[in-house]
């Protein structure tokens, strides 16, 4: 819900190496809305979920090597709305790509390929905020803190079984475990 804000990666949904969907409720006002929905990390690597001037926009920054935005043509129109990206990941390893669709009251009104994806941590010192950003931007289509500006009811985050094999997950396992701080 709005104001969940700051939640560290630990405690935040698992994005990387599988399929996932979030899915945003909103009541946009007749002077129309922008903000920030949903955003995990930063300027350096994440992803967002956002209106900007009341159009619909998923960014993914993989590292600040590739940012791809994937967003709606037209502006939102007064009322309820339910926004939802809704990410398909290809699987055959870590960091793959997948396909990001991006839908509007069940409706599609874009959608890209990703290439690759976040294999390991998203940030050290970057959060998971919903309503705002209270970190740096995950876009610099923006400037924080980014407040949504309609009311936000809600953000619902589905996250499936990961599709990596046991071999892969070891793996994965493997290489987080080398990026823990040691006593």
């Amino acid at each position: 819900y709005p104001g969940m804000v700051r939640i560290p990666e630990g405690s935040a949904p698992y994005f990387k190496n599988k399929s996932y969907r979030i899915t945003a409720d909103v009541d946009i006002p007749a002077g129309g809305a922008e903000g920030v929905l949903m955003t995990q990390g930063g300027r350096f690597n994440g992803l967002g979920l956002y209106l900007l001037q009341g159009k619909p926009i998923f960014y993914y920054n993989l590292v600040g090597v590739e940012r791809t935005a994937i967003a709606g043509k037209d502006k939102l129109a007064p009322g309820k709305h339910s926004i939802e990206l809704s990410f398909k990941y290809d699987g055959g390893g870590i960091g793959k790509g997948g396909l990001a669709t991006l839908t509007v009251d069940g409706k599609k009104v874009a959608e890209q390929k990703l290439t690759r994806t976040i294999a390991f941590r998203v940030s050290a010192d970057e959060t998971l905020d919903i309503g705002e950003d209270t970190g740096t931007p995950v876009s610099e289509d923006y400037h924080v803190p980014f407040r949504f500006t309609g009311p936000l009811n809600k953000v619902v985050i589905i996250l499936p079984k990961a599709a990596l094999s046991p071999e892969e997950q070891q793996e994965l396992d493997k290489q987080e475990g080398a990026n823990e701080l040691v006593d």
